[in-house]
């Protein structure tokens, strides 16, 4: 494994847990384990790692560009990784609110749905914790 796929999966880990990257990568087969190694390398070892945004700011930049490509699924891991990163669940939602108006209402609704899931789980597990 090379130096920015350990450095990206380091980040990966931190910003979206280790349950969710095991997952991720235990759910990896022969097919798709290539892309696994090319997001850890390229997109947490090779953007995430950079200096120029902290990871707050990243998290509402991707939660943005997922709504627009409307990939509500992919939003729902990143929506953990923006609270995790110190993102508040009003500046979540301030995000894709703000979307609706770029990116269009009807992918504006379904990353509002699919952030709503995420959020009723984490406040659940603040509350119990």
């Amino acid at each position: 494994m090379s130096d920015g796929a350990k450095r990206g999966e380091a980040v990966r880990r931190e910003v979206m847990s280790d349950a969710f990257v095991d997952r991720a990568l235990g759910n990896a087969t022969d097919f798709t384990q290539p892309l696994q190694a090319f997001i850890n390398e390229h997109a947490w070892g090779g953007v995430w790692t950079r200096d120029g945004l902290d990871r707050r700011t990243r998290s509402l930049i991707t939660l943005s560009a997922l709504t627009a490509l409307k990939c509500p699924n992919e939003l729902k891991g990143h929506v953990r990784g923006a609270l995790n990163n110190g993102c508040t669940v009003e500046e979540i939602r301030e995000t894709l609110l703000h979307c609706a108006v770029y990116a269009g209402v009807p992918a504006s609704v379904d990353a509002f749905r699919a952030a709503q899931e995420v959020v009723d789980a984490w406040r659940a597990e603040q509350s119990a914790g």
